[in-house]
């Protein structure tokens, strides 16, 4: 039935539930399925539609590689099956099959990818299967597979090279799974099988802009199909990756009818009847609907915001902690560390340590002792400056004779991370390390010292967003001190030390480093741009560097087009001179 064929009084109500599903935890992953699948069947809904594997979480890696952790996918799909009777159900999952009988409607198109623990005779598939009465009566594998950026699912998966559809009271429904959307040919495949309407389960992580290529992508595709979409994003933060939600509805006149609100857990209904979309939030209690238009749209730094501090609420959480601890010295990284970590996790579980040294300012103690008051987290302050004189005084007889250098400095650092990891130890809490992207970059960073820790929020914030932020959070309440953002930045490791002895301004480096790092521009085209060309040769050997305390860093969150971690791949040991 193509759309102009289709009978106007066919209608239906489909749910999609935007939410958290954690990697690795099926057993729950199923109940969340199983729960809010009846729910909104009581609320009225034909079909509920979940993410992108959305059983396993996304991305499983190496899981996937394991027999047990497939053998339990494939009972608790079957447990989702016998338990839903009444509803129609979506969802995301590893499928495993026979390769014989896999080959009679698939090719492996010259991979050898997806073959679970290197078993020859299975072939393992990014899928979507349709729970209806009991019955799986529809299974779709992803066609397009990510190989690029943080994805990595030629590892794994095989492509499927068939188009499916479900036929739900009337209305014929195209299932495509993320990437999926993105090749013009699988989409019209799903038009010639007689689509009425594209449904598109994701697990698309979050970066600056990522929303607005998604509807931009989308436009494309509705206007090639005339089909209208509806795509399901899940959210929650995953290691290095934060997921969005913003699932959205387009009409077939490429116009947002819907769009759910950026990392929030929610579930919207649509009802679609002759082609027209309309929205309404669903509730969990007996409340009536409400309108679910489309959603306001966020400043970037709002929305990164948001981002760093679903990641450190769910990496902390989803590891086995509740609270956390933070170096806090008065600068700008730390503080807006502690004002992320408190709106992550609470005031009550966040603890502020204050380790000052012979070069640390009055005004650094002073405003840092400010913010953990305005903020009410436990503050406490340890002097390392006895540490330091144990360091020194020990080491006095192997370093006879040689300069004061960068070894003093890094041993005040080192002082503080053993503290940190000491506190840690005793408490139960991790520690939050609070370098920024433009540091990791350079190596402008002590490993073993204030590299120590668990998680790092700002990992991928270059140093002027760090500033934009903490003049944003300060928007909603001015809990980081104004002296903060205007004293020049210092780690204060020696008398008078400010971070442009060693580094050019951060806005010349911040912008070197997204062209070259986050763009891959050549020396020559960045120079072009009005940079000197000394310096941006110093600052791209310090990049090429420093790739072994990269590599040694702790996990931080996913916010630009390249992160350092797994978006970006560098070997340690190189002969390669950037150009």
């Amino acid at each position: 039935m193509s759309p102009s064929e289709m009978n106007l009084s066919d209608k239906i109500s489909i749910a999609l539930i935007q939410d958290r599903f954690q990697v690795g935890d099926v057993v729950a992953n199923a109940d969340k399925i199983i729960a809010l699948s009846h729910q909104a069947s009581q609320k009225g809904a034909d079909l509920v539609v979940f993410p992108e594997l959305a059983l396993v979480g996304y991305p499983p890696e190496d899981l996937l590689h394991r027999p047990v952790f497939l053998k339990q996918c494939q009972v608790e799909c079957q447990r989702i099956v016998q338990e839903l009777p009444e509803c129609t159900v979506i969802f995301g999952l590893p499928v495993e099959l026979d390769k014989k009988a896999s080959l009679v409607n698939e090719t492996l198109n010259g991979q050898v990818s997806g073959q679970a623990n290197g078993a020859a005779n299975t072939l393992l598939y990014n899928a979507a299967v349709c729970v209806q009465q009991n019955k799986i009566v529809a299974t779709y594998h992803k066609r397009s597979l990510p190989n690029y950026s943080v994805f990595d699912e030629v590892r794994y998966f095989v492509a499927g090279n068939e188009s499916v559809t479900v036929m739900i009271n009337g209305v014929c429904i195209g299932l495509c799974i993320c990437e999926d959307v993105w090749q013009p040919n699988i989409v019209a495949d799903n038009v010639r099988a007689g689509a009425n309407l594209l449904l598109v389960l994701n697990a698309s992580p979050f970066h600056v802009d990522k929303f607005a290529e998604r509807v931009a992508v989308l436009k494309q595709r509705v206007a090639e199909t005339g089909l209208p979409v509806l795509y399901v994003n899940m959210v929650g933060g995953q290691d290095e990756l934060v997921f969005d939600g913003e699932s959205l509805a387009m009409n077939k006149q490429q116009q947002l009818v819907m769009s759910a609100p950026a990392f929030e857990a929610t579930q919207v209904l649509i009802e679609y009847a002759g082609a027209d979309i309309t929205a309404k939030k669903l509730s969990a209690d007996d409340a009536p609907y409400t309108s679910y238009p489309v959603k306001p749209v966020l400043s970037t730094n709002a929305m990164i915001y948001k981002a760093l501090v679903m990641g450190v609420r769910d990496f902390v959480h989803q590891n086995g902690f509740s609270a956390v601890v933070i170096g806090l010295s008065g600068g700008v990284d730390s503080a807006l560390t502690l004002a992320i970590a408190v709106d992550a996790l609470g005031a009550e579980n966040v603890h502020a340590i204050m380790m000052p040294s012979r070069y640390t300012a009055d005004i650094s103690q002073q405003d840092a002792q400010t913010q953990a008051q305005k903020q009410g987290v436990q503050f406490d302050v340890v002097a390392i400056e006895s540490i330091f004189e144990t360091f020194l005084s020990t080491l006095a007889p192997v370093f006879k004779g040689a300069p004061v250098d960068v070894t003093e400095e890094n041993l005040q650092a080192r002082s503080r991370g053993v503290l940190l990891m000491a506190v840690s130890n005793k408490s139960g809490r991790m520690v939050l390390t609070t370098g920024n992207k433009s540091e990791m970059a350079v190596g402008y960073a002590t490993l073993y010292g204030d590299m120590c820790g668990g998680f790092a929020p700002l990992k991928d914030v270059c140093k002027i967003r760090v500033y934009q932020l903490c003049r944003y959070r300060n928007e909603i309440e001015a809990v980081i001190p104004e002296r903060v953002l205007t004293r020049p930045p210092t780690a204060e490791l020696r008398e008078g030390q400010v971070d442009q002895d060693s580094l050019p301004d951060y806005d010349v480096l911040d912008r070197i480093l997204a062209l070259s790092v986050e763009q891959d521009v050549p020396v020559d085209d960045i120079v072009a741009q009005g940079f000197n060309r000394e310096t941006v040769l110093k600052v791209l050997a310090m990049v090429q560097r420093n790739e072994y305390k990269r590599r040694q860093s702790a996990p931080g969150i996913r916010i630009t087009r390249r992160a350092f971690g797994r978006d970006r791949r560098y070997p340690i040991t190189s002969g390669y001179r950037r150009n």
